[in-house]
């Protein structure tokens, strides 16, 4: 199936790619990015300028559809970035920098960084607080790795338990949006300042019976917990099941498909599975309509090698 699509025009032609980002991007005409004029701009046309080129007719500037975007300047031919998109997007568990490279005949390098822009388009932007209408707010924390420094050195950390891991908290609106985030530790004070600013004090919250959640569960119109620890994994609708498998789906990606996620960039890592389980199939979406999902997120979300990790600027 996924070969059937990526025989479509967008995907095999730059100039065809182009024209599907515009209109997906631009249902009601070009928008400039620099002053977002919306109106009728003039299409520069002829030799000596490149195909889809505009000139503002509010701000004079020049700009594309991917000017402002997280394809912008790149060297890569834009139906090569559709087919990544598509592929990030149609890969439950995620695909790695080198089966990017493998099948789009790029360098390993351009691979990793290609790979990382798309995420970068998936981090969601927010949309309030979860819970709002007084649902159910599960939260839960996983484990992953080895802890390290902001330059990926090793912590020193004492044995035993998951304190010389990384660690991860996620929140989840029943039948509704999931959040993710890497923390430096699982305490009381770290998980409140997620927990408020990301649930409504209108949502019940349930979790586990961890007691770094029992002070914060205050500031909700209920907390409950199961009590993993006597066996209990559900009393009535009072459970965390919910986030407990959108963490099996995360790790068999971190595990299986990238093997080993340094903390400088697991956050990223996170912003993609949690788009995954925002768009996934039982929530009626296709692979292709994720697709389109994550390239309307590309805009405003510039992103450079070097704010990546990187030295230079990279052919991307």
């Amino acid at each position: 199936m996924a070969e059937a699509i990526l025989n479509q025009p967008q995907f095999q032609d730059a100039d065809k790619a182009r024209e599907y980002l515009e209109a997906l991007r631009w249902p009601n005409g070009p928008v400039c990015p620099h002053c977002g004029f919306l109106g009728k701009h003039l299409a520069l046309k002829g030799a000596k300028y490149r195909p889809g080129l505009y000139k503002c007719a509010d701000c004079y500037e020049q700009f594309t559809v991917t000017v402002g975007t997280v394809f912008e300047r790149s060297k890569i031919a834009l139906n090569v970035w559709l087919q990544a998109v598509h592929l990030m997007c149609a890969s439950k568990k995620g695909v790695s920098a080198k089966q990017l490279e493998r099948m789009l005949g790029v360098t390993y390098k351009t691979a990793w960084f290609i790979a990382h822009r798309i995420r970068e388009a998936m981090e969601s932007e927010g949309g309030g607080l979860l819970g709002g209408d007084g649902d159910i707010v599960e939260a839960d924390e996983t484990y992953w790795g080895k802890a390290t420094d902001e330059n990926d050195k090793p912590v020193a950390t004492p044995r035993g338990g998951f304190r010389h891991k990384m660690m991860i908290v996620s929140l989840v609106e029943r039948n509704g949006e999931k959040r993710s985030f890497h923390i430096p530790k699982a305490n009381g004070a770290t998980l409140s300042a997620v927990l408020k600013s990301q649930v409504s004090p209108q949502a019940h919250l349930m979790t586990d019976a961890a007691k770094y959640y029992r002070a914060v569960g205050k500031s909700f119109a209920s907390h409950q917990w199961v009590d993993h620890g006597a066996k209990e994994y559900a009393r009535g609708n009072v459970t965390t099941n919910t986030v407990e498998a959108s963490f099996a789906i995360l790790k068999s990606g971190l595990i299986g498909t990238f093997h080993s996620v340094s903390a400088k960039h697991l956050q990223r890592y996170c912003n993609e599975f949690d788009f995954s389980w925002n768009t996934r199939q039982s929530q009626g979406f296709s692979d292709s309509m994720r697709a389109e999902v994550a390239l309307k997120g590309i805009g405003g979300k510039r992103l450079t090698y070097r704010r990546i990790g990187g030295e230079s600027q990279a052919n991307a």
